[in-house]
């Protein structure tokens, strides 16, 4: 089992950047595929971003593809996401995610999650 701490959630403004940061341990995360979800208030968890254990392989939802960017750093047991142009509909709590396979991943079933970090856009 890996413990997952996010930071660098805040509030922004519309058109902002924000960077968020997940710092694991417990374990290396060399050998896992990590995601971010995210969860507005009143809406279901969503799928952000995942990435795959060497960064060869990224995919994004659509909501954020172009304005989101997740890449890791596996020396310093930690995952980024990096967002531009926020939106007000970008508003959630942002939870990172370490599973052992792309299903568990994508889903976030059978794996490790965060505490989550609160972002906030305003318009």
């Amino acid at each position: 089992q890996v413990q997952l701490v996010e930071s660098g959630g805040g509030m922004v403004q519309t058109g902002g950047s924000m960077r968020l940061s997940c710092l694991a341990s417990g374990r290396t995360i060399r050998g896992l595929i990590m995601t971010w979800f995210r969860q507005a208030p009143g809406k279901e968890r969503e799928f952000v971003a995942t990435i795959s254990q060497k960064s060869g392989f990224t995919k994004y939802a659509d909501s954020v593809l172009g304005r989101f960017t997740i890449s890791r750093d596996n020396a310093k047991n930690t995952v980024y996401l990096q967002m531009a142009g926020l939106k007000p509909e970008d508003t959630a709590v942002y939870y990172c995610v370490a599973a052992s396979t792309m299903a568990s991943a994508v889903h976030g079933t059978g794996a490790d999650w965060g505490q989550g970090t609160q972002v906030i856009v305003s318009s």
